[in-house]
């Protein structure tokens, strides 16, 4: 598939977005139950704040995708009213939620309306308790939806298994976790050693995932082939031309026109962007250094957008199959 690049910032950004919040409301959780120091409104208000800026930056990427910006509001609303059968109308809806949440959670925070719904007065921010969990919760739909949209093309091989719904959400929950790091060593240093741990264990977690993904569709047996193609059962058929001497839309949108020794050299970018150099700063920023956790998260999220064009790049629709060759 041809990789576009409003499409690849929309998912990395709101990715991070999604795994800050579950950062930041992880630990209010955490100090819930006096397992991490208490912290200020402060921290969790611009905390909210910095995840909000990441999911309306991924929201404004996501305007360009639909040909004519000035399209956005008719051709949104239409999109969300197939939420019975698409996955893409699902995550319009579940987009905007989480950020209401968001922000609901980052105001409630500011004016500190935290009433004592449970009747316990030894539990602090119930209230806020409450709309982080349900924050919390949409932002997995989301993740869920995201990466269903994908998961769920069924003539896509490479991307059609469970694997890429998990890998949305441990590159999300890994880049957040990152930035967590890196928001802590300035907001709250007694943080960073429980944010870069997570961030490591979440990044190795994304490592195995998305390894397994790059074998399985390594050995991908393809369904379609020439003879299917053309209902010719012969063994040996050689396409000589695509039928047309200029390109189409069909060889634009569906093929990255790249070589593969390209696409290869991609792969081991973000192979190396995305893991073993993060995993590095992170470890060496667990002491409280901020420049090793902001480079850590900037190397992170580059990678990302990366390992984001050869995910898209790597898919092979079956249409290619009578353009290959030119």
């Amino acid at each position: 598939m041809h990789p576009t690049f409003s499409v690849i910032f929309l998912t990395t950004l709101i990715g991070v977005g999604q795994g800050l919040f579950l950062a930041i409301f992880t630990e209010q959780s955490y100090s819930t139950v006096n397992l991490l120091p208490a912290q200020e409104s402060s921290f969790y208000v611009t905390g909210s704040l910095l995840a909000l800026a990441f999911m309306v930056g991924g929201l404004f990427a996501a305007v360009f995708h639909l040909g004519k910006p000035s399209y956005f509001i008719t051709r949104a609303w239409r999109g969300v009213t197939q939420w019975r059968t698409s996955w893409l109308s699902r995550e319009l809806i579940a987009l905007p939620l989480v950020m209401g949440l968001m922000f609901l959670y980052m105001v409630f925070h500011y004016f500190g309306w935290d009433a004592d719904i449970f009747g316990s007065a030894e539990t602090k921010g119930q209230l806020t308790l409450v709309i982080g969990g349900l924050g919390s919760a949409a932002v997995f739909i989301l993740f869920v939806a995201t990466g269903m949209i994908y998961a769920s093309l069924k003539f896509l091989q490479e991307w059609n298994c469970s694997l890429t719904v998990f890998n949305y959400i441990l590159f999300g929950g890994a880049s957040g976790f990152t930035l967590a790091a890196a928001y802590s060593a300035f907001a709250a240093p007694e943080l960073v050693a429980f944010y870069a741990s997570w961030a490591m264990i979440i990044t190795l977690a994304a490592l195995v995932s998305r390894a397994m993904s790059l074998f399985r569709n390594a050995r991908i047996k393809y369904k379609s082939t020439l003879q299917t193609a053309i209902g010719v059962r012969h063994t040996q058929i050689q396409q000589k031309a695509m039928g047309m001497m200029g390109g189409s839309y069909n060889t634009r949108e569906y093929f990255h026109g790249k070589t593969a020794i390209f696409l290869k050299s991609i792969k081991w970018i973000f192979l190396v962007l995305v893991f073993p150099l993060p995993l590095l700063l992170l470890w060496l920023g667990m002491d409280g250094n901020p420049q090793a956790l902001v480079l850590a998260f900037a190397i992170q999220y580059l990678g990302l957008l990366f390992e984001r064009w050869f995910f898209f790049a790597q898919a092979n629709h079956p249409q290619n199959l009578y353009y290959q060759t030119v």
